[in-house]
């Protein structure tokens, strides 16, 4: 059953973000079951779902957004629940599986059919959630730097994901410091390229005491019995499945999830 939708008026940005994002970018809020998405997007044609990982949001596809412009495609870029402009929620709802269920509801409110889907971070696992009950709908898939499936046997948390567990240090860190939104420039292959106005783009919709960074950092599997497990499992059956065209676009200097492409 396809859910209501609701559009709504997104929120004013100040100049210096508009001035990165192209002209003719569409932003609107939309409303599915109670729950507010910001969401932008670009042109018309061919749709692609483009979703952000942790603690970005969609402003991450703004070059991306620039390159497609005059292509016969329709570039969607929702901030996933919790990040950028869309509608906060408890930590106890940072689940993977809902998250799934959240943009799965937007792609069936949006009719999106034929759609590309491209994820990065947690953007990968959440849209493959989101499409596991939808494949029909599913054209292509672009997977950029990000986990699609379990952990192996052996595996070993990073040590980003190991300190989000450590108590009252974290919640610190993450909810009283900015952490880690005020130090992405240090985890890029090219640490020049998040500075000035951009890396103030990245931080400004989570000014004050934001519950999505560890929220979604503890979203990542420490042991073989963590929750996020079983739909991570559901994640990689999609990727078996799907028989459509597909690609991996791989940044290796990516510090935190560099090395991960030799699992993919």
């Amino acid at each position: 059953m396809k859910d209501s939708i609701i559009r709504l008026s997104p929120p004013t940005l100040p100049r210096w973000i508009l001035d990165q994002l192209p002209e003719s970018v569409v932003r609107y809020i939309v409303e599915i079951s109670g729950r507010q998405f910001h969401v932008m997007e670009v042109g018309s044609g061919i749709p692609v779902l483009a979703l952000h990982g942790n603690p970005t949001w969609s402003f991450l596809y703004r070059r991306v957004m620039q390159r497609l412009l005059g292509r016969p495609v329709r570039l969607i870029t929702p901030d996933l629940l919790g990040l950028g402009f869309s509608e906060r929620i408890p930590a106890s709802d940072h689940q993977l599986a809902l998250h799934g269920q959240s943009i799965g509801s937007l792609i069936d409110a949006l009719d999106l059919n034929g759609f590309i889907l491209v994820g990065q971070d947690w953007g990968g696992p959440i849209g493959l959630s989101a499409v596991a009950s939808r494949q029909h709908r599913l054209a292509g898939l672009v997977i950029l730097n990000t986990v699609i499936g379990p952990p192996k046997a052996s595996f070993r948390p990073t040590a980003f994901h190991r300190f989000s567990r450590l108590p009252v240090i974290a919640e610190l860190a993450f909810r009283g410091f900015g952490f880690p939104q005020l130090g992405l420039h240090l985890v890029q292959g090219d640490r020049t390229s998040i500075r000035g106005n951009t890396a103030r783009a990245y931080r400004f919709p989570l000014q004050g005491l934001p519950v999505a960074p560890l929220a979604l950092a503890r979203m990542v599997p420490n042991n073989h019995t963590h929750p996020s497990i079983a739909e991570l499992q559901r994640c990689e059956d999609v990727i078996h499945e799907f028989t459509g065209p597909s690609a991996i676009v791989w940044g290796d200097n990516d510090p935190i999830l560099g090395r991960v492409r030799t699992h993919v």
